[in-house]
């Protein structure tokens, strides 16, 4: 048996808001523009993808499954992502070698140093 990772769902209040946010930040295409299913990927055919899905109810809780990113310059990049508009979370990390950041609907995600 063989599995392909597909995407990751996040569940938003606004799908169309989020998924173009995390499209302008990954620099990602959209391929589903619909606000009951609205889907990104690293390329059209590219996976896995992010499928953003309406929820009724907000965020309350820290996530229990996060997306962490590895980019060149951890610095500039937490920069740019807060600039467009994420925030700086603790959600107990002390003083870890990566940032937690948390998109505009409060879905946190890691900003990891360089590579090693």
């Amino acid at each position: 048996m063989t599995l392909t990772w597909e995407q990751v769902v996040v569940e938003a209040s606004d799908t169309v808001e989020l998924g173009r946010w995390w499209a302008d930040a990954l620099g990602w295409v959209v391929v589903e523009d619909d606000p009951s299913e609205f889907e990104i990927r690293p390329t059209p055919d590219g996976l896995p993808g992010l499928l953003f899905l309406r929820s009724p109810q907000a965020k309350t809780t820290k996530n229990r499954l996060h997306l962490d990113f590895r980019p060149d310059d951890q610095e500039a990049e937490v920069e740019r992502l807060v600039a467009a508009g994420a925030v700086r979370v603790d959600i107990g990390q002390g003083e870890a070698s990566w940032v937690v950041l948390a998109d505009p609907e409060g879905n946190e995600f890691c900003v990891l140093g360089a590579p090693h």
